[in-house]
């Protein structure tokens, strides 16, 4: 008997040892299972989208259940703007949004409006709560993250039935989108259904539970899921900015403004400026993220920070332009103002000669100016109009007579030219029967009055009459030439004006050869009786017989030229004189302060020009800067 109670003995120890190892399995599985549920949710964040049926095959503590499996998986989850984000829909035969993505950020808030749900007991269109999901709870509208930031979205689906509408085509579009689908199917629910719903793989995305009370088995396995080993922290993973736990893995993410490489490892900026519509009107630089505009060299960034404006380098002050200082893009030019040519060392300006760089026009002379010139006249003769010619010796009292060579020296083809001669100063004056008188004679071996003085009235009159003169050829009888003048021509009887008026007498002596009589008795006589005496010469003339016929000074008086084609130089040098001598003949003698006046008035022209320059000056140099001022796509 002893054995067989020592074997009892023995088998009670066994039996009670396995007890208490069994216990204590017991105990570590509650203990485990009590870490697991008191642990954190250590994966990324997420949008998570809770889809309720609440069709009326849903008995009323059949949706409690659903209600509270929705509040336990809330409780559960680490909830924040940064964490979990949960929405959730009711459905049947239409949606009821609950609360969005946006709606609440606190477990209390969302729970207490869980509680406050009622059912809608209608019909099972599952497909239209899918849609809605995928449109309208799964936008950033309602709260949703972005899906450049690889947020994940969840969509938990709860129904007891088969839908009353399609869901293969739009659960399809709505996975596409980027959205993993979980279906619980409960009851009566149709596993092709489920299974049309729910993402890959099927065997972690689709559940068939036999009735509402054993849904919790679902919350185990979801929760084991998100609460699975967080392989970011706990593994080499190899991202270069962000790891995101995802169920049983993870992956790589890239921060704002950048993109994740092929390698699903590595990041690269986003070239913003690659866009093409950055606006940059220069240069664009991309940025981690964003991007900003940049001018070339010479150029400055306005406010709106797109575009450019060119620095005007000219406004510094230490440009040393003399005159104008040009800006350009990142530099700057001086210019001169009109009438002014740059040095060489592209700072300083010098004065153009105008009057020997243009084509003037200016009858007697020309005289530059900064930039312009303008024209004046001898004594005795205004500007006319046109500013260029001069007019004819105003209010001319003279008696001017012509004494020509006629000799065969000569010959026909210089006397025509003698005569134009005679016209070109003609041309000059005011002929008239109380102004200038012209007279003619002619001589050669004899001497003939031409045209006696105060026959003609007019130019137009006297030049006819010096035209038809004929030549007489033969000797040249000089002295006899000017007794006849004295004798003859200058007297009242020849149609001279008396001598009691005081007009000035003016004798023209034109020769090319020495005389073949006397000159110096008939020479004196006539510088005598008052006469003003020029002595114009050509060709083979003697200086020594010019000298003595003509008045003092004798070098104003005295002419010669080589051969007949310069005499009309000769002429433009007489018609200054016969103005003048005009002047002593006026009745109405000139105000002596008129040459000052003229003066005066040339210096104030002179002014007036300069002044006009260096405004026009100014105007050329904003012109300038305007043009640099453009866009390059007007310029």
């Amino acid at each position: 008997m002893k054995l067989p109670l020592a074997i009892g003995l023995v088998l009670i120890m066994e039996v009670l040892l396995m007890d208490g190892i069994h216990a204590a399995k017991r105990r570590q599985t509650k203990i485990r299972d009590r870490m697991i549920a008191d642990r954190k949710c250590t994966t990324g964040p997420m949008d998570l989208l809770f889809i309720i049926d609440s069709s009326r095959s849903v008995r009323p503590f059949e949706f409690e259940l659903m209600r509270n499996f929705v509040i336990d998986m809330i409780n559960f989850l680490n909830v924040g703007p940064d964490a979990a984000r949960i929405a959730m829909i009711q459905y049947s035969s239409q949606i009821q949004n609950i609360f969005s993505f946006k709606t609440f950020q606190k477990k209390a808030d969302m729970i207490k409006s869980i509680k406050e749900v009622i059912p809608l007991a209608q019909g099972t269109m599952t497909g239209l709560a899918i849609k809605y999901a995928m449109s309208i709870a799964f936008t950033e509208k309602e709260g949703a993250r972005p899906l450049v930031q690889k947020i994940p979205r969840v969509a938990i689906i709860i129904t007891d039935g088969r839908p009353q509408d399609r869901v293969t085509e739009v659960a399809a579009e709505a996975r596409e989108s980027g959205i993993e689908i979980y279906a619980v199917g409960v009851q009566r629910a149709e596993m092709s259904s489920l299974r049309a719903m729910a993402s890959l793989p099927h065997e972690e995305h689709v559940f068939l539970v036999e009735t509402f009370d054993l849904i919790n088995q679902f919350a185990k396995t979801f929760k084991d899921k998100l609460c699975s080993q967080d392989l970011c922290a706990n593994v080499n993973h190899g991202c270069e900015q962000i790891c995101i736990s995802t169920p049983g893995s993870f992956r790589c993410a890239c921060r704002e403004g950048y993109v994740l490489n092929p390698d699903k490892k590595t990041c690269t900026a986003v070239n913003h400026c690659a866009l093409g519509d950055h606006g940059c009107e220069h240069i664009c630089v991309s940025t981690p993220g964003s991007y900003h505009c940049r001018c070339r060299p010479g150029y400055t960034l306005n406010q709106d920070k797109k575009t450019c404006s060119a620095i005007n380098l000219c406004s510094l002050g230490d440009h040393g332009c003399e005159h104008i200082c040009v800006s350009t893009p990142g530099s700057y030019k001086c210019r001169c103002r009109p009438g002014y040519t740059l040095n060489q060392d592209k700072k300083t300006c010098t004065t153009v000669d105008m009057c020997n760089t243009v084509e003037h026009g200016c009858e007697f002379e020309c005289v530059s100016t900064p930039g312009s010139y303008f024209c004046i006249c001898p004594a005795g003769r205004q500007l006319n109009e046109d500013g260029k010619t001069c007019n004819r010796c105003s209010k001319a009292n003279i008696d001017l007579v012509f004494v020509i060579d006629g000799s065969k020296s000569v010959r026909p083809e210089n006397f025509e030219l003698v005569k134009k001669f005679v016209n070109n100063i003609v041309d000059a004056l005011d002929i008239s029967s109380q102004g200038t008188r012209v007279g003619l004679v002619q001589y050669s071996s004899r001497v003939r009055t031409e045209i006696p003085l105060g026959v003609h009235t007019s130019a137009v009159a006297v030049k006819k009459a010096v035209n038809n003169v004929v030549y007489m050829e033969k000797g040249t009888m000089t002295g006899l030439a000017l007794k006849h003048m004295v004798e003859n021509v200058f007297t009242e009887a020849g149609g001279a004006r008396p001598g009691s008026q005081s007009l000035p007498r003016v004798g023209i002596v034109f020769t090319d050869g020495r005389s073949q009589d006397s000159i110096t008795e008939w020479a004196k006589k006539a510088k005598d009786a008052g006469i003003t005496m020029y002595a114009v010469g050509v060709g083979k003339a003697v200086e020594d017989e010019l000298q003595e016929i003509a008045s003092e000074p004798v070098d104003q008086h005295f002419f010669y030229a080589s051969d007949f084609n310069i005499i009309d130089q000769i002429a433009e040098n007489l018609k200054v004189n016969i103005c003048e001598e005009e002047v002593t003949g006026q009745e109405t003698i000139k105000d002596p302060c008129a040459c000052e006046t003229l003066v005066a008035f040339q210096q104030d022209t002179l002014s007036l020009l300069e002044e006009f320059s260096q405004k026009l000056a100014q105007m050329t140099g904003k012109l300038d800067d305007l043009e640099n001022r453009l866009p390059k796509a007007v310029k």
